[in-house]
């Protein structure tokens, strides 16, 4: 972890490609299933889509799919094992500086760590009950069923609650260049969830004031049109 950090700082936007990248592959396995099983699609009848949200108060950004999700044994074995194998293969490559490489060792989801002190991974399979996977950075894991249930329907939503020094991520036109940059080949529409923060006024015994009022708004970066350009 300590070489993924400290080899890839100063990239730490790197981990957008990475998430989008799994959750396409999610999405891919799902829609590969339904071909021969149409009920692997009902559990979540939403369109197959990427979502990404931002969360300027709490400091996060979530990036969540509707795809084939993740069993307690897929957690454990997919996200619970940095480099399982290729090791030093994969020492060598981020030494060089090849970025290109860091998906090819099990390693890509840990880019997370880049931007994040913790890490968060709710997911949904068909054949299992959702759990809640969760690491800050360190030699250990959490791995627990959601005590809220199925939120999910299907799929997976990481969460990633970031370090100060990528506060910068959390700026709309900084984030949708970063998802646009890194989906440029992914087959699926991306949607960016804002909040957009307006001012009203409010009628009061003595005299009126202003107060906030939060509104969601779902901006496209990437839709149908997009992929066939």
């Amino acid at each position: 972890m300590d070489i993924i950090i400290n080899s890839l700082y100063s990239q730490k936007e790197v981990f957008i490609r990475e998430l989008i990248s799994n959750a396409a592959d999610a999405l891919d396995k799902i829609r590969f299933e339904g071909l021969s099983d149409a009920s692997a699609l009902e559990s979540s009848p939403k369109d197959l889509e990427v979502r990404v949200e931002y969360d300027s108060n709490e400091k996060t950004i979530s990036f969540e799919d509707n795809g084939v999700g993740m069993t307690k044994e897929d957690l454990k074995e997919n996200l619970g094992t940095v480099a399982k194998s290729g090791t030093t293969q994969f020492i060598e490559a981020i030494k060089g500086g090849n970025l290109n490489l860091i998906g090819q060792f099990g390693v890509g989801f840990y880019a997370s760590f880049l931007a994040a002190n913790k890490v968060q991974v709710w997911s949904k399979h068909n054949n299992d009950e959702q759990y809640i996977w969760e690491s800050k950075a360190a030699n250990e894991f959490t791995l627990v069923k959601d005590p809220r249930g199925n939120t999910l329907g299907r799929g997976t939503r990481v969460v990633l609650f970031l370090k100060e020094e990528a506060y910068d991520l959390l700026q709309e036109n900084t984030l949708k260049g970063y998802i646009k940059k890194y989906s440029e080949y992914i087959n699926f529409p991306i949607k960016l969830r804002t909040l957009k923060t307006t001012q009203k006024e409010v009628p009061v015994e003595e005299e009126p004031k202003e107060e906030e009022e939060k509104k969601e708004d779902d901006l496209e970066v990437k839709d149908e049109e997009d992929k066939e350009a």
